[in-house]
């Protein structure tokens, strides 16, 4: 994960760009609030930031309030790092969007377990996204599989009906046979898309990517 840090001073910069790299952190690093800005503008932006709240430029809090008040494709988790110990400072620095803050001069330990949480935080994002994302998904499944099912009986119903008027030695049986097959599959499979209940996947393409397991995913032991 890529963290990025955001600190006039040089020697403080330089301190914890090395700490964070040795946590196999990904660090970024910005000598005042608007070189910070234009970092967490770039497509592959930190998705954690410590901001020091005395900055040339914007501050830190400055910083918060602007990124807060952009839409962004994922979420930032928003440390303020402060020398302010009064009640007041830390109240106007979460109300400008910051998620947490640390007081200077700090423990790395504290740092670091601070840090922790907020990757656990933006973890648990996005999972939930995942998951509203499928339940989106799945809710667009069930509709499709609802519209399919009817028409797919009624060609499964003739089909069966013409099979019943010819010999198994007519040409026409194999061919209206294996139409008819086929039909039962996919009706087979709509009836498994509208009985997911949980979300299993199984590698694709040797394991190069995964698909849903349909059969785990909806409870069904029968194979397609």
């Amino acid at each position: 994960m890529r963290v990025l840090i955001a600190e006039d001073d040089f020697t403080s910069r330089s301190i914890l760009t090395v700490i964070l790299a040795k946590w196999g952190y990904e660090v970024v690093s910005a000598a005042d609030g608007d070189e910070a800005w234009a970092a967490l503008q770039k497509p592959d932006a930190p998705r954690i930031a410590l901001l020091d709240w005395m900055m040339p430029g914007m501050t830190g809090p400055q910083l918060c309030r602007r990124v807060r008040g952009r839409e962004r494709a994922e979420p930032l988790y928003i440390i303020l790092v402060t020398s302010k110990s009064d009640r007041q400072d830390i109240v106007r620095g979460l109300d400008a969007g910051a998620d947490d803050y640390i007081a200077k001069p700090y423990d790395n330990e504290e740092l670091r377990a601070r840090i922790n949480v907020g990757r656990r935080i933006l973890d648990l994002q996005a999972e939930l996204r995942s998951q509203e994302k499928l339940q989106g998904v799945l809710e667009m499944a069930g509709a499709v599989c609802h519209e399919l099912n009817q028409p797919l009986q009624i060609v499964s119903g003739y089909s069966q009906l013409l099979l019943t008027d010819l010999s198994e030695s007519d040409p026409r049986y194999a061919t209206l046979k294996t139409i008819k097959e086929g039909i039962d599959r996919m009706g087979a499979l709509t009836r498994k898309i509208n009985n997911i209940t949980k979300y299993k996947t199984k590698d694709y393409l040797g394991g190069k990517s995964k698909i849903v397991d349909i059969d785990r995913s909806s409870g069904h032991k029968e194979t397609l």
